[in-house]
């Protein structure tokens, strides 16, 4: 019996995560738990440049995630956002290599993340330190095949 209801419980946590990952959802994994963001994909470098430019609002457990072709040194500013926010940037793998939190709206100065860097989730400012994401939880996102830490399927 003890068995079957294992059999039962796992096949439903299976079930939720798979129904969880989708193009418009970036899910975080780590220590804290889990943290799920609805998200714009900027995938292209048209959608990579505008960003969250002009955006006046955003929900909280919203976001973007940069998706970039290949691993590359990264860096970002804030020339015409509006908000602050955090930026999580993270190997190809899904792995986050660095975080920055609470970027000054309109600040001009560069924000490096790094070298390695194949995704970046750019939240609202101040929320990755609130749900306890730190350096070395994971991304989880369709996008993120590549030795995905967790893949989806």
């Amino acid at each position: 019996m003890k068995t079957l209801i294992l059999a039962t419980l796992l096949a439903v946590t299976s079930t939720a995560a798979v129904a969880l990952c989708s193009e418009d959802r970036v899910t975080v994994m780590g220590s804290f738990g889990q943290a799920h963001f609805a998200v714009t994909v900027a995938d292209d470098n048209q959608e990579r440049a505008r960003g969250l430019m002009e955006v006046a609002e955003m929900p909280t457990m919203a976001g973007m995630l940069f998706v970039y072709d290949a691993p590359q040194h990264a860096t970002f500013w804030m020339k015409n956002t509006l908000i602050g926010l955090d930026m999580i940037f993270a190997a190809p793998d899904g792995t986050i290599l660095t975080i920055h939190q609470n970027a000054i709206p309109m600040d001009e100065t560069a924000i490096d993340g790094g070298q390695g860097v194949k995704y970046v989730l750019e939240i609202n400012g101040g929320l990755s330190k609130r749900l306890g994401v730190r350096i070395g939880d994971i991304l989880q996102h369709p996008a993120i095949v590549e030795d995905a830490k967790s893949p989806c399927e």
